[in-house]
């Protein structure tokens, strides 16, 4: 039996979509729901489900995060989407991240056993993953780390850590940190530092802010740390790079 995740806001429709679908005729099992991004991410990796069928606006949901996150992290596993969200480029995109079908709300119920039909065909055929299932994987993955890398620039001067960014984009910390060091060859506390630096080089053309103020205001809890990691990112202390030597 397969097993299915479904995720949504609306108790009436997980209730609903449970009793209505016919899912043993397509091998099918509802193992889980849940009513929410985080708390779906967290039941797709206990149980581990071989189809989702998801809405995307909800609460503690960035849709298009969420599904490149899934993607990403369970290759295999089969989406489709029923959301009453219209937008089509939206649409587009959550296509190109490999999900099997994208259904309007109100769906009639051909249209999701279609969907299911679908999903149980592809995971019928599945040995290897193929071409699609890695290209929409390497988009899914390359996805996650412009958002993780988004949310580090927006960031930059809180205390975050690598588990704040992972649960932004829906990932756990171990496949977050495996992204970035894939996709940008470096780790998330380099990426840390280096945006700080980054910040801290336009603070310092301010002769009057102090070393130590701007190694605050970027997010460094002492000048020394600030002044380890600046020179290791732009060869120089702060104070020769201030001084421009």
């Amino acid at each position: 039996m397969y097993k299915v995740v479904l995720v949504d806001d609306e108790q009436i429709i997980l209730q609903g979509l449970q009793k209505v679908v016919p899912w043993a005729k397509y091998g099918c099992e509802v193992v889980a729901t849940a009513v929410d991004g985080l708390e779906g991410a967290r039941v797709i990796r206990e149980v581990k489900p071989h189809m989702l069928l998801t809405d995307i606006r909800m609460p503690n949901c960035d849709g298009l995060n969420m599904l490149a996150a899934l993607k990403s992290e369970c290759p295999r596993m089969q989406i489709s989407v029923l959301t009453a969200f219209r937008e089509f480029d939206y649409a587009q995109q959550a296509i190109q991240l490999g999900v099997t079908r994208y259904l309007l709300k109100p769906s009639r119920i051909e249209e999701i056993e279609e969907a299911v039909r679908a999903m149980a065909q592809a995971l019928g055929e599945q040995a290897e993953p193929t071409g699609d299932a890695l290209g929409e994987q390497n988009a899914a993955g390359s996805f996650i780390v412009k958002a993780a890398l988004a949310y580090i620039e927006q960031h930059h001067m809180d205390r975050i850590s690598l588990m704040d960014v992972a649960d932004n984009v829906f990932v756990s910390q171990w496949h977050l940190s495996k992204l970035l060091n894939r996709y940008t060859g470096k780790s998330f506390f380099e990426l840390l530092g280096q945006a700080r630096v980054n910040r801290a080089c336009e603070l310092l053309q301010d002769p009057s802010l102090k070393v130590h103020e701007v190694a605050e205001m970027v997010g460094f809890a002492d000048v020394a740390h600030f002044s380890k990691i600046f020179k290791k990112v732009q060869g120089k202390s702060p104070v020769r790079y201030r001084a421009g030597i």
